[in-house]
């Protein structure tokens, strides 16, 4: 009989060594004391306790607050941490695997902000180079293998779910034995990783618009462009969600020495261990990688043929899919699909189409042939008014009956006169001797 067992949220939580109290947190306040005890032992001739008191209180408490105090699940000697690391690292950082090269001198000294001010060039230098886990996504046998570097191979693959809430308790027992199993096998490190995100209804409501064309009856063809109508309709309307349980699977380049003891590892042969592997890691060639993706597609198959008796579909992503997961994790709020993104290596090109309002002698027709009454004049007719300029003598034979379709702007009067370019009558002025 199965009776249930209560597994705490938290399953990442560290042991309580002392008064509830994580090894870290203990060493934390251990160095708080006898940072304080030695201070009051250097200043004990110079300051009286009760001072000495008031200054080491606000040191104390600062401490108990920095191990003790929490946020969202953090402690706050960690977030200070990484607040600290935070503003300390660059602040832009660049897709440049070779380097950043520094702007030239006469570059830097016209940069400007974003405000569009100048602002004098920064004697550090400001930009980075990204550097991301995953570093290419290749193709294996169909399987998209993204390459993380020094911490080896890792595959992204889509499992499918199964319904265990309506499952008689016999089913539920076949299923999570399934379950077991399968992480009893488990050699290298694997992540289950169930993630919502966007639907994308437009494959199903183009399906339905092309189905309604075939369907033997009017009411049928009918019912399919109505659903068709109100899929589209909730899309614009709702943010629709959908669950994906995505099952990732890494491989070390180097792979994991014998544990010594019963109890695991000692501290000293986990770390000599884990510096070990990343100097192999570092120095991992073509044949060692080799290795590592055959460990990584035997155990791809592992996992397909373990879960199959439960009913989970493992279904292993190609590069592109896989490329589109990855950006879809770093940013999961953007409004163009993964699947739409150029890749890093792609040349984006585009047909730009010549602006017709750009022409003013040439005006579309929807008839064929050429334009004699709204467009372009014929050739063989007169030149009309308009026409008739210099440039409209092409091949030089005298008459101007080659029209450039382009007319020379017409003068405009000198500056200061208001009348159209007419010049007022003089004004009769008489002298002696003289009529004007």
């Amino acid at each position: 009989m199965t009776h249930p067992v209560r597994i705490p949220a938290d399953v990442d939580r560290e042991d309580r060594i002392m008064a509830g109290l994580t090894a870290r947190q203990v060493l934390i306040l251990a160095l708080t004391a006898i940072v304080l005890y030695l201070a009051w032992a250097a200043t004990r001739a110079l300051l009286p306790l009760p001072v000495f008191a008031l200054l080491a209180v606000p040191v104390a408490a600062g401490a108990g607050v920095l191990v003790l105090g929490q946020r969202d699940g953090l402690s706050l000697d960690r977030m200070l941490v990484a607040a600290i690391r935070q503003r300390t690292s660059p602040r832009h950082r660049i897709n440049a695997p070779e380097g950043v090269i520094p702007p030239p001198s006469w570059l830097a000294a016209r940069a400007t902000s974003s405000s569009g001010d100048r602002r004098p060039a920064a004697g550090g230098q400001s930009a980075a180079p990204l550097r991301l886990p995953a570093r290419t996504v290749t193709t294996n046998a169909g399987v998209g293998v993204i390459d993380l570097g020094p911490d080896g191979l890792a595959v992204v693959a889509v499992a499918s779910t199964v319904n265990f809430a309506l499952r008689t308790p016999g089913e539920q027992d076949g299923l999570v034995a399934v379950f077991a199993r399968y992480l009893h096998s488990l050699t290298a490190p694997v992540q289950i990783l169930v993630r919502a995100m966007p639907a994308d209804l437009t494959d199903q409501i183009r399906q339905l618009d092309d189905a309604a064309d075939q369907l033997p009856h009017p009411a049928l063809a009918h019912a399919a462009r109505e659903h068709a109508t109100y899929l589209a309709q909730l899309a614009d309307e709702m943010q629709l969600l959908t669950r994906q349980v995505l099952l990732v699977l890494r491989e070390p380049l180097v792979a994991a020495g014998p544990v010594d003891g019963l109890g695991g590892a000692s501290p000293l042969a986990a770390l000599s261990g884990r510096r070990a592997a990343a100097r192999d890691a570092r120095r991992a060639g073509a044949a060692i990688r080799r290795a590592a993706h055959t460990r990584l597609a035997r155990r791809l198959a592992e996992a397909t043929d373990l879960l199959a008796p439960a009913g989970i579909v493992v279904t292993p992503l190609d590069a592109g899919t896989a490329t589109s997961v990855l950006a879809a994790a770093c940013n999961p709020a953007g409004l163009v699909p993964p699947a739409a993104l150029a890749a890093p290596d792609d040349v984006i090109t585009a047909d730009v189409p010549e602006p017709v309002d750009s022409y003013s002698a040439y005006q579309p027709d929807t008839d064929d042939g050429f334009l004699d009454d709204a467009g372009f004049d014929d050739p063989d007719a007169a030149v009309g008014a308009g026409y008739g300029d210099r440039f409209d003598d092409a091949d030089g034979d005298g008459p101007l009956n080659d029209p450039d379709f382009w007319d020379p702007p017409a003068l405009r009067p000198p500056a200061g006169r208001s009348d159209g370019g007419s010049r007022r009558p003089a004004r009769h002025t008489a002298r002696r001797g003289h009529a004007r």
